[in-house]
């Protein structure tokens, strides 16, 4: 069956130049984004429950935007004023860089890591001593507890976001060729939504392997994975099942 029609569960990019836009117009297919969760800030009376001190710590890791953002919101909900001093331990550059809009670059001890988390372990056994916090959601991907165990550091996790299924009732009538997901909770939110989801003839698009698990645990088929070898991302794993799909259109 030809496919004309997308549904991303993300929000939609807001670049121009983004692969759904370029997705969309080379193939004449139409794209709705939607997320499918959101998140939400623990407040600091939360954070206290939590018995974090920010106080307590020398260096913060960061492993998302979102981990930044809701770190300096807790700051100034709990009138901490950030120290100067303060080591920050990025994921990636993309993080790092986006410290930006919180903290002046040059002045402050900002270390950063190529990609993945357990990228960071020569960073952080360099400064074994200090004393680290982890600022992130409910769903602490297993790699940090791991890997920051291992390094015999003294580090403490904590919920300062959480991840929430958003309201999906607008869409009980609306029908789409494809629905792509990006997170098992993507794929939870779907079914919360819609308990008597039945795939029929809709393509399932999932990236990630723990992403494809939950489909699968949900009785759905998945038609597009990613990523793979010969398709990286999502948009090229779209694109080819499009133009197989749409042959002869």
């Amino acid at each position: 069956m030809k496919v004309k029609t997308i549904l991303v569960s993300q929000p939609e990019p807001k670049v121009e130049n983004s692969p759904y836009f370029e997705l969309q117009q080379k193939h004449k297919v139409k794209i709705d984004f939607r997320p499918f969760i959101h998140v939400e800030g623990v407040n600091a009376k939360e954070i206290r429950l939590q018995k974090i001190d920010l106080n307590h710590y020398t260096a913060i890791i960061l492993t998302s935007k979102n981990a930044v953002d809701h770190f300096f919101r807790v700051a100034d909900e709990m009138r901490f004023k950030v120290p100067e001093g303060l080591k920050y331990f990025c994921q990636s550059e993309a993080i790092a860089f986006y410290l930006q809009k919180y903290v002046v670059y040059r002045k402050r001890k900002i270390y950063v890591g190529p990609k993945d988390f357990a990228d960071l372990s020569p960073l952080i056994k360099k400064y074994k001593d200090e004393k680290f916090l982890l600022p992130a959601s409910d769903q602490l991907n297993a790699d940090a507890p791991v890997t920051l165990n291992a390094l015999k550091v003294d580090w403490t996790p904590a919920v300062f976001y959480k991840t929430v299924m958003s309201d999906l009732s607008d869409l009980a009538d609306v029908y789409y060729d494809v629905l792509a997901f990006f997170s098992p909770t993507g794929i939870k939110s779907l079914f919360k939504n819609f308990p008597d989801f039945k795939q029929n003839d809709t393509r399932i698009a999932v990236f990630g392997s723990t992403t494809q698990k939950e489909a699968l645990d949900h009785g759905l088929r998945v038609d597009i994975l990613a990523p793979t070898p010969a398709t990286p991302s999502m948009t090229m794993a779209l694109e080819k099942y499009i133009v197989e799909a749409n042959k002869g259109k």
